[in-house]
């Protein structure tokens, strides 16, 4: 597979990530994204500093998911065959408060306010939205090339 378009997507995924967390912080009241540290980059415009915000907490949220994520899945996958598959949900749930974390230590911060329902909905809420936005730009499709 070519390097350019893994990036292209995971570049993809990341926007996917990025439009998911806006409809989820817009829906629950609990997820929220500070726009303070991208202010002077916008230079006073509030629309973009929003979209820069989101953006950077997508591409965190982008990274942990896949290099943490991945991990997590493996190392939980018996609870996950146990629990027919909804221990996902919870796997999700932590990569959205590891993502909440680490936002912690940036000029944007990205918060919820208490795990267990919040982060709970947030990650069902992102995983539907992810899910849809993947299937409509094709971004998990193989290749016809890959696949022979």
């Amino acid at each position: 597979m070519c390097q350019h378009s893994r990036m292209g997507r995971f570049l993809v995924r990341v926007v996917i990530s990025t439009v998911a967390l806006w409809v989820t912080s817009w829906v629950l009241p609990g997820v929220r994204i500070s726009t303070e540290g991208t202010m002077n980059v916008a230079q006073g415009n509030d629309t973009f500093a929003s979209v820069l915000a989101f953006l950077f907490i997508g591409l965190i949220f982008g990274i942990v998911n896949a290099l943490i994520k991945p991990l997590v899945k493996l190392i939980s996958l018996p609870v996950t065959l146990l629990t027919l598959g909804l221990f996902t949900v919870v796997i999700n749930a932590a990569m959205l408060w590891l993502t909440a974390w680490l936002s912690s230590f940036t000029p944007v911060h990205f918060t919820i306010d208490a795990f267990f329902w919040t982060a709970i909905w947030a990650a069902v809420i992102i995983s539907v939205l992810s899910m849809i936005g993947s299937g409509v730009t094709g971004v998990n499709r193989q290749d016809s090339a890959a696949a022979r």
